[in-house]
């Protein structure tokens, strides 16, 4: 016995087919699912296994035989029965040993347990494949940590990890395990249970699906949220496969039962991340205002950030399952009610729970947005950057068809609605006071047009004019518009406002104060300076090519 315990584990350690298991990480040497059968328990159909292509023309490796041709090695008479396991059609058996080392292996394993060495053969069998699946493993990059060390990877090396092992899951689970399993049964099949392959894939397998699980229960942080979706996507795509190699027997049962544990718990994550970004965009605390009025950080990452969950929505829309409530969300004493009982998010009809949430996350960053405005003290430029902000999530949620259905033509109404009506609030802000300045009233002698005009006034008139131009003009020159349509169409409408205005004053006075003393001194802009003027305004820039010229024009 002895002596055939050292002939099996020689045949099993240097008999092995050389399998390029990194060359399998690329899952188009996983397309063709050839149709390979032991009975007709394992049948696989072509196709790719993401897109469905038929892609049966394509060549396998050449180390990778059909396990028909065991079969037939064998030969019709051997006491081998058919497969006790079911198969999918992603699963792919490769030869891990040759015909004639499988049909010595069967010899050897028959004289043991007819010997009543069962045990001690099913143990070497075990340890000697052990072995070769954890080396498998290794050289997919699938590195052996603890629970503890994969949640204190900082979240760069876990990404890269989390790439790594979803190329690598697939591989062992469909390759690998699967063939492992035909191994035994091929060796072994009639004369025992699954335990030489537990025994020989346990450890691996545990270290595979611990890694996911470790993932799954750390800490939550927005950023993970779409790995999290790849790792989530990854394991229901495998979970039949591995239901398939795992959950046929009581031994190897318990694996398949940790994999199933583990789609529970990323989905429980990924709502939690879904749930706590929603509270973070609300509460993002006011600090400093933006220079300009320009974009806030928090507008560009949230709305890049529901772009990116838009492209995910057919496995959101299954995982989340609830609609955003502030009542059920947070107490009576938490921050965050006060401000969510103050969000008015629109109840769409047929709304699914996920546009729902991403609509409430948009109406919370418009909240946000509002006291974010407050930090600054000239109301002109805290109309202009809830002007800018509310511009750029219209137009993100536009660029993207999936986000757009989700949140609804309603409240994109709404949205655009409060930006036009901020750049009416900011023109009123700033060109109130000057246009009072071009104003009629006041500069005829008893305030009537046809009495004779007060010169002093006219005089003070032009000074006011001069002096608040310069200082808006010296000021938003330095604001920022980002969006070239929505500067344009902010000039245009101040010149509608500004320029006629100016045109009638001027008109109606200009030979008054040019037939006085120093006329210059009163009337420094025609219409045209104006018109130049205004292109400057919203760049962003202390140095305009446009204002420089401007000032050289008009300074005396």
């Amino acid at each position: 016995m002895a002596r055939l315990e050292e002939e099996l584990r020689f045949v099993l350690e240097n008999c092995c087919n050389d399998i390029d298991v990194e060359s399998l990480v690329d899952l188009r040497s996983l397309s063709t699912r050839s149709s390979v059968s032991m009975g007709d328990e394992i049948g696989c159909s072509p196709g790719d296994e993401t897109g469905g292509r038929d892609d049966s023309k394509a060549e396998s490796p050449p180390s990778l035989a059909s396990a028909a041709a065991v079969e037939e090695a064998v030969g019709a008479g051997s006491t081998i029965t058919r497969s006790s396991y079911r198969s999918t059609p992603s699963i792919r058996v490769v030869d891990l040993l040759p015909p004639d080392a499988v049909e010595d292996l069967r010899s050897i394993v028959d004289r043991m347990f007819a010997a009543g060495h069962g045990w001690e053969c099913a143990r070497a069998y075990g340890a000697a494949r052990k072995e070769a699946v954890e080396l498998c493993l290794t050289r997919l990059g699938v590195d052996g940590l603890e629970i503890g060390d994969v949640q204190r990877l900082e979240w760069e090396v876990l990404e890269a990890n989390i790439r790594r092992w979803i190329r690598a899951a697939r591989v062992c689970v469909r390759v690998v395990f699967a063939s492992e399993r035909r191994l035994c049964e091929l060796v072994f099949d009639g004369l025992t249970d699954d335990a030489p392959f537990t025994e020989a894939v346990k450890s691996a397998a545990l270290q595979l699906f611990g890694f996911a699980e470790a993932v799954s229960t750390g800490r939550r942080s927005p950023e993970k949220l779409f790995k999290m979706l790849d790792l989530h996507d990854a394991m229901a795509d495998l979970l039949p496969d591995i239901a398939a190699v795992f959950q046929s027997c009581l031994s190897s049962e318990p694996i398949y039962i940790q994999a199933a544990e583990i789609l529970p718990k990323l989905t429980e994550a990924i709502r939690e991340i879904i749930s706590e970004f929603e509270t973070a965009v609300l509460l993002d605390p006011p600090k400093t205002p933006v220079p300009g009025g320009n974009f806030h950080p928090l507008t560009r990452y949230v709305m890049n950030y529901l772009g990116l969950i838009s492209e995910y929505e057919p496995a959101l829309v299954e995982l989340i399952a609830t609609s955003p409530s502030a009542s059920s969300r947070f107490s009576d004493t938490d921050a965050a009610a006060a401000a969510a009982a103050q969000i008015d998010v629109p109840e769409l009809e047929n709304q699914t729970p996920l546009a729902a949430h991403l609509t409430w996350i948009i109406a919370a960053l418009h909240h946000n947005l509002e006291s974010k405005a407050s930090l600054y003290r000239d109301n002109a430029l805290s109309h202009l950057f809830l002007m800018n902000n509310l511009h750029y999530i219209v137009q993100k949620v536009n660029a993207s068809p999936e986000l757009r259905a989700m949140i609804g033509d309603e409240y994109l109404r709404r949205l655009k609605g409060r930006y036009r009506q901020l750049a009416t609030g900011y023109q009123r802000a700033t060109w109130a006071r000057i246009l009072h300045c071009l104003s009629y009233e006041g500069v005829h002698v008893a305030g009537k047009l046809s009495s004779g005009v007060s010169m002093s006034t006219l005089r003070e008139r032009f000074r006011d004019f001069n002096a608040a131009f310069e200082e808006v003009h010296r000021t938003q020159a330095t604001w920022f518009v980002p969006d070239a349509q929505l500067r344009e169409e902010l000039r245009i409408s101040i010149a509608e406002w500004l320029v006629p205005a100016y045109r009638g004053f001027l008109g109606r006075y200009r030979h008054l104060v040019e037939n006085g003393r120093h006329p210059g001194t009163y009337i420094k802009y025609s219409v045209e300076d104006l018109e130049l003027a205004l292109s400057d305004f919203f760049e962003g820039s202390p140095a305009s090519v446009n204002r420089r010229r401007f000032h050289r024009m008009t300074t005396p």
